[in-house]
């Protein structure tokens, strides 16, 4: 009876809460859930200007596998991501164990790395753009020092227009890895470091095998962050080159955006945005299982 009587009692415990969650848990659905499939299920037809069920089977799918352009984003993108979820890590890393270290000024460095984060992407890409401009930004300063053979132009370069793009990036995003990073290291034992210490270990050691695997959550976690913003990254591209020199630099999320807007083909755009959608999902997988599965295996 006791057993029985306390089933309905925790049914309703924290009520205040279970209804509060209603209104996120509907737009969940209806917002995310019911545009998701809204969206792959138009990707099978013909859409124009206006979303219509005129079915046209797999035919979205071989026009974008087929289209040049999508191709050249799909490479810029697997660069830009490699790239970026290396140069984030090893950068971010680095800068936290620097600050780690309990220097003078910490918080004014930590602030002034950090700083470029708070600003949008668009003008993170003006400011680089100018940057690197030959005429007036970084080439032009170096050539006036007297380095006259001096090249640097990145942005008018079509074979590696895109690393253009992912220094603006860096730039911009590091700051929020180093962090994280660093929010990770000051959470460990400060009994670890005095341990190592005793035992006449090095840093570099000490930060290598004892507290990067102790950071295993934290790095799940930033590898997930670097990755949602990789796999959706449009408007750097867009203020920085407008995906040029031609389609140099072109992105899938401006492929998606230009397919949807500028040439009126919402089948188009809607089978990049399934594609894209099946990217998110490859990086979920894996973080899930890592997140959750090695927790039920402990």
């Amino acid at each position: 009876m006791a057993t029985g009587a306390t089933k309905p009692f925790g049914l309703f415990r924290n009520m205040t809460a279970k209804i509060a969650a209603i209104p996120m848990i509907l737009t969940a659905l209806v917002v995310f859930a019911g545009g998701t499939i809204w969206t792959v299920v138009h990707s099978f037809t013909g859409s124009k200007l206006l979303p219509k069920l005129n079915w046209v089977g797999l035919d979205q799918y071989e026009r974008l596998w087929n289209s040049n352009r999508w191709i050249v984003s799909i490479e810029n993108l697997l660069i830009f991501g490699v790239f970026s979820l290396i140069f984030s890590l090893v950068i971010g890393f680095t800068l936290a164990a620097l600050l780690d270290q309990k220097i003078r000024f910490e918080n004014t460095f930590r602030t002034i790395i950090l700083y470029p984060f708070a600003m949008s992407f668009i003008v993170t890409g003006l400011v680089w753009q100018w940057l690197l401009n030959p005429e007036f930004g970084i080439q032009s300063i170096v050539r006036d020092l007297g380095w006259t053979g001096f090249d640097f132009d990145p942005l008018y370069n079509q074979d590696i227009v895109i690393y253009g793009v992912l220094i603006a990036a860096l730039w911009q995003g590091t700051g929020l890895i180093m962090v994280l990073m660093l929010a990770g290291m000051r959470g460990i034992d400060q009994d670890i470091w005095k341990a190592s210490r005793v035992d006449g270990i090095p840093a570099w050691k000490t930060y290598l095998f004892i507290i990067i695997p102790m950071m295993r959550p934290v790095f799940i976690t930033t590898l997930v962050i670097i990755a949602s913003g990789i796999v959706k990254v449009f408007d750097l591209v867009v203020a920085q080159t407008s995906g040029g020199p031609g389609i140099a630099s072109e992105v899938p999320a401006k492929y998606v955006y230009d397919s949807m807007f500028l040439r009126q083909n919402l089948g188009q755009g809607f089978a990049a945005s399934t594609m894209m959608l099946l990217a998110v999902v490859i990086i979920i997988i894996p973080w899930a299982y890592l997140e959750f599965g090695g927790k039920k295996r402990d």
